[in-house]
This record gives C-alpha cells, structure tokens and sequence, in this order.
C-alpha cells in the first residue's frame, strides 16, 4: 500500500467556531493519537485529505511542522446531508507494528444455475496486520455455490501477514433460494373458496 503524504498545521483553537472558520478555509479539523503520547490537534487541506480516503484503511504521511508521524483514519464524520468531512480522527502507527482494521469483502464468480441469491452478512472483516501493508479489500469466490451453502470467515482466503479477528465461525455469504410469490389471481381464488 502506497503512502500518502499530507501536510498538517497545528491547531490552536477550538470549539464550534473554529471549527467552522477551519471548513470555511477549504481545511478539515483532525485529532492524531496513539502511542501514549500527547494528542495532537491539526487541521488537514480537505481536499487533499478527501482524495486519500477514497483509498480504504490508507496510510498517511502526516507532516506536522516538519516532523513526519504515519497515521490511519480511524474515525471519520460527515455531513449527514452534503456529505463533505467534519472530522476525522488519526490514529499514530509506526512501521512493522499491528493494528486491527476492517476490510471489505468482495466476491467473484457466478452461482449455480437456478434462481439463487447471494446474502452478504458481514460487508467487511475484522484482521491484524501490518500498519505498512494493509490489504484494501478481501476476494472470495463464490463459483458453483448453491442455495443453502455459505462461506463462514474462516474460509475467507487472507494476505499473508494477516491474521483474522472475526469470529471464525461467522457467516460472511449465504446463499439462499429464491423463493416466488403467488400470483395475486391464485391467492384470491384460493381465498374464496375457502369461505
């Protein structure tokens, strides 16, 4: 996973106000943790910061006044109507340590012939991994899979490195029949006659 270097001012003021003065000034308001040690206030380009995030779990190269700490978002809040960034939360990771992340789980391949549905239980995984080497996403095949099979997280094939945090025995896929509805002439005859 490629880096994404970001460069962040520190913020000195707070509160509903500057924090509508910081998104007037095309910047988004933002909180680095971790590592026990002081949390940082900064303020990051929202552009900038929007396009890293169309990458999931991306790393970030934070320059914080000259001083470079690697971060992930780890909590990000949005307009419930425009949809643009309020906040976001970084938390500080370094190289080579672990960090729990969710990942998105996508599927490849064609059921087996007949009127199936794939049900998608869980959307995404709980794993630990490498800070520097997250996996963007997890693919499973669903090839040849018919009703009433499901694929549990266990079987969920993962990146080397990556370990599953997930209950194993969680259903992720199932595969259900379709199941028809009668025509509404049928029911109401079948209606009638009993009466």
């Amino acid at each position: 996973m490629a880096e994404v270097k970001i460069s962040a001012e520190v913020r000195t003021e707070f509160g509903k106000g500057a924090a509508r003065r910081t998104r007037r000034a095309s910047k988004v308001p933002a909180v680095v943790y971790g590592h026990g040690a002081d949390t940082v206030h900064v303020t990051l380009p929202s552009h900038a910061l929007m396009m890293a995030l169309k990458t999931a779990n991306v790393l970030i190269a934070l320059d914080i006044d000259g001083r470079n700490e690697l971060v992930i978002p780890k909590a990000v809040q949005r307009d419930p109507l425009k949809g643009f960034i309020e906040h976001v939360d970084l938390l500080a990771v370094k190289r080579g340590e672990k960090v729990t992340v969710e990942v998105a789980v996508h599927t490849e391949g064609d059921l087996a012939p007949g009127a199936n549905l794939l049900e998608h239980v869980l959307n995404t995984l709980s794993v630990e991994t490498e800070a520097t080497h997250i996996p963007e996403s997890v693919t499973v095949s669903v090839a040849g899979l018919d009703a009433g099979d499901s694929i549990l997280a266990k079987n969920v094939p993962l990146p080397k490195g990556t370990t599953l945090v997930t209950d194993e025995d969680a259903v992720v896929l199932q595969v259900l029949a379709a199941q028809a509805e009668e025509p509404a002439d049928t029911a109401e005859a079948a209606e009638g006659s009993e009466a």
